[in-house]
């Protein structure tokens, strides 16, 4: 049977016992408070987010892929994490993948009694095919659900890398995968609602993993996003404001350069720098495996 006064994400905040008569003021006061515990929480668990960024970074490097998967809240923000790689460092969807337990309907809707199946997890890592190169992020704020531990399981089979982020001390899904990172962040304001301060740390832990791993693949060049999708007005404006920041050229060059090297951020940043026509710039590019800074050194002239 299951124990939920074991979980302390599911325990009453004492500071909170008297929400329901709290004024706005000290409603908002306390929250914002329990929120700056949340940062804290999570450098303590720094050290397994480095090997976490090590692993999912090597695994990048040998083609493979990332999954997350999670129930509820944890599995609506693996999904966005993974939405917003491919504007963000031009993947393809492929290869940050969020999968949630009820399909993507259950996005908005709560779909009855899919977090508790352990199948399910087995079979949604099994219809994307996963391999050895890969690695699967489950996430679950309680650190138990069925659905996180049978993705888990299965991915250890086939040779997977196996990440557990949940938010309690010795959690369930801990014990399932080769790398636990946990976020112990208390008694949440609302009881059990971890969507709160639980959420908060799990998209601050993969707000972490995603962006380390695309740094440690080639997608910056010093802070700039320079794997830029410029899909709409906004992102177009921000990529030639990229290309000025990178090369120190002014916005009529970095907007000629933009368009010469067909809209591809990094390309026309190599291309400024290094004064080399397009197809020049691109095998530099490749010989740098990506990285701009590679492709402009001395290094990248053989």
């Amino acid at each position: 049977m299951l124990n939920l006064s074991e979980l302390t994400t599911e325990t009453r905040n004492q500071k909170t016992m008297h929400l329901d008569t709290m004024s706005v003021h000290e409603f908002a006061t306390t929250m914002n408070a329990e929120d700056q515990t949340v940062a804290v929480s999570v450098a303590k668990a720094l050290p397994q987010i480095e090997q976490a960024i090590e692993t999912i970074t090597a695994r990048f490097n040998r083609g493979g892929r990332l999954f997350y998967m999670g129930a509820g809240t944890s599995g609506r923000l693996g999904v966005l994490d993974a939405a917003e790689c491919v504007p963000t460092f031009g993947t393809e969807p492929e290869m940050v993948q969020g999968l949630i337990a009820g399909g993507m309907s259950a996005m908005t809707v709560a779909v009855e009694g899919a977090e508790d199946n352990v199948q399910l997890g087995t079979d949604d890592l099994k219809n994307a095919n996963l391999t050895d190169n890969d690695t699967v992020v489950g996430i679950a704020a309680s650190g138990r659900t069925p659905y996180v531990v049978g993705g888990l399981d299965y991915a250890k089979t086939v040779g997977a890398a196996t990440i557990a982020l949940s938010c309690n001390k010795d959690s369930v899904i801990s014990a399932h995968a080769a790398l636990a990172i946990e976020v112990p962040v208390g008694p949440e304001v609302l009881t059990g609602s971890t969507r709160l301060k639980a959420g908060t740390a799990q998209k601050m832990v993969l707000n972490m993993l995603s962006t380390g791993a695309m740094v440690g693949i080639g997608k910056a060049y010093g802070n700039l996003m320079v794997d830029v999708r410029p899909t709409n007005e906004k992102l177009v404006e921000r990529s030639k404001r990229i290309i000025q920041e990178a090369t120190d050229c002014d916005a009529d060059t970095a907007a000629a350069m933009f368009e010469a090297a067909d809209h591809d951020v990094k390309l026309a940043i190599v291309m400024t720098l290094t004064n080399l026509p397009k197809a020049d710039a691109q095998a530099r590019l490749k010989a740098g495996n990506g990285f701009i800074a590679k492709a402009i050194s001395k290094e990248g002239e053989k």
